[in-house]
């Protein structure tokens, strides 16, 4: 686990210690300590750097250009749903937070509080938002009279606080994480439900069409729903190397439950008094600790073109006696040729670094093509291309640059789809009994089991299976499901299974 190991390197608020002088390469494989190298590639792939408060990162520009390049997808698709943005404050009063006991529960122990002004202690203290239901539904409620004023469909971008205290992992488990959040209230569980699946296929094209990692669309057990809330859907990632689920995103129907708390009422076209539908769901930059892990190597990064800051870098390779102005203003006058067909390139014509040096730094920072131009394609016209994800080199005439290039990093996005699918679609074991469980959770694989959808049973399943690797669980119920023969029993409780139900340790 990318966490558990990252106390042994310096995954608190430490900085690390640059093993090579270089600080090129890395120091370990990705299959001989992942947590390690997970720490290492998000340092020396520019991804974040360490601050002097644990478990809070700084999120380089490296970083920020995939999350804008996802926010830019998403922002359009949700408006076109007639969400609108807006912004809540970031604190918290004490009496609004602990409006919805479930809720708060969930949260209570990630809460930050604010308790002092200069030297002065505060008469009440304030909590810092770890999510914006209690922000915000006092609001609806004033705002929600009567049926005309429904649906309400907000989405805000912000920062959160959620004071993690066990392993902090950049990306993955971190004390302030930025993401969406959109909250929306209907007058019909109908309107809802729809939503819930409409913003989970979002998710879905996320990860499977920008990100190139498979997701699973599935709906949470009631012991791992959001707290307080209806149900929970969610899009769930895998990382084989570590055998461990990842949750990529929650979409959930909150039912009526906040509209009862907070006393969001509305008159209804009859001109009776009826409570709002509620949802709420979000995607954070967790999503970019999830591309690092799936598609990332032991050169570093590997990112997907859709997402990545620079889809290609070109080199001049000048040799002895060669021209090298020319070289340059070749490079020059190709990233022109790509920047004008919306192709995101930029040459490095820094000459204090040799070629080879190059190479690898920019195979580190995952950018998906590398151009190469030499004396000898100067003379034929031509530029070299490197793939970062399998490291196929093709010559291209400078004629169709823009057209084969375009399609290059088209065959990238997809092979780095195809091939996270076949790694996980190996590891997933289809169990019937307690045995062939513990054997394939040793395994690290992700399992799918007949289960009786008992709350019990799965409060079990964590406590027989508790150890140093931490505890299996439900990760989600898949909305396609395999059939599931009639007499088939639990494999946890041996009661008759009610469904198919994907199992394993998680993030």
């Amino acid at each position: 686990m990318a966490g558990g190991e990252q106390k042994k390197s310096g995954g608190g608020g430490k900085k690390k210690e640059v093993k090579k002088e270089t600080g090129l390469g890395l120091s370990v494989t990705k299959d001989e300590n992942f947590g390690e190298w997970y720490s290492e590639v998000v340092v020396n792939g520019e991804m974040i750097e360490y601050y002097d408060i644990s478990g809070c990162y700084i999120l380089r520009p490296w970083a920020i250009s995939i999350w804008e390049n996802m926010q830019t997808f998403f922002d359009v698709e949700i408006k076109k749903m007639k969400i609108k943005n807006c912004y809540f404050p970031l604190f918290v009063s004490p009496g609004v937070l602990q409006k919805e006991k479930d809720h708060i529960e969930g949260f209570a122990p990630e809460v930050a509080w604010v308790t002092k002004s200069g030297e002065s202690e505060l008469e009440v203290p304030i909590a810092i938002r770890p999510t914006s239901e209690t922000v915000m539904y006092p609001y609806y409620s004033k705002w929600i009279r009567g049926h005309r004023d429904l649906p309400l469909k907000l989405n805000q971008w912000c920062n959160v606080v959620r004071w993690e205290f066990s392993n902090p992992t950049p990306f993955i488990r971190s004390r302030e994480f930025l993401w969406q959040e959109g909250h929306t209230a209907f007058a019909t569980k109908e309107e809802a439900d729809t939503e819930v699946l409409q913003i989970l296929e979002l998710y879905r094209r996320i990860y499977e069409e920008f990100l190139a990692i498979p997701v699973t669309k599935g709906r949470k057990s009631e012991l791992e729903k959001f707290a307080g809330g209806l149900y929970t859907t969610s899009v769930e990632a895998f990382i084989p190397n570590t055998g461990r689920g990842i949750q990529g995103a929650t979409s959930h129907c909150l039912g009526q439950n906040f509209a009862k708390m907070f006393e969001i009422n509305f008159e209804n076209e009859k001109g009776e008094k009826a409570m709002v539908w509620q949802n709420s769901w979000a995607y954070s930059t967790r999503t970019i600790g999830v591309v690092v892990m799936v598609h990332g190597d032991d050169k570093g990064l590997v990112l997907p073109p859709k997402v990545a800051a620079l889809q290609v870098i070109v080199i001049p390779v000048p040799y002895k006696d060669a021209d090298t102005q020319a070289i340059f203003d070749a490079c020059v006058a190709t990233v022109a040729t790509l920047s004008d067909a919306g192709i995101r390139a930029e040459a490095d014509l820094r000459d204090n670094y040799s070629p080879g040096w190059k190479y690898s730094n920019w195979e580190m920072k995952g950018v998906p093509l590398r151009i190469e131009i030499g004396p000898r394609d100067l003379a034929n016209n031509q530029v070299r291309a490197v793939r970062r994800d399998n490291g196929a080199k093709t010559d291209i005439s400078r004629v169709v640059l823009v057209e084969q290039v375009k399609e290059m990093l088209d065959k990238i996005q997809q092979n780095l789809f195809d091939v996270a699918k076949q790694k996980r679609d190996a590891c997933i074991e289809v169990v019937k009994t307690w045995e062939e469980f513990v054997t394939a959770l040793g395994q690290k694989k992700l399992i799918l089991a007949p289960w009786c959808d008992e709350e019990d049973v799965e409060k079990d399943v964590k406590a027989r299976t508790k150890g140093e690797m931490g505890a299996a669980k439900s990760l989600c119920t898949p909305f396609e499901q395999p059939e599931l023969p009639e007499g088939t029993k639990c494999f946890a409780s041996g009661k008759p299974a009610k469904k198919w139900t994907y199992w394993g340790r998680s993030y």
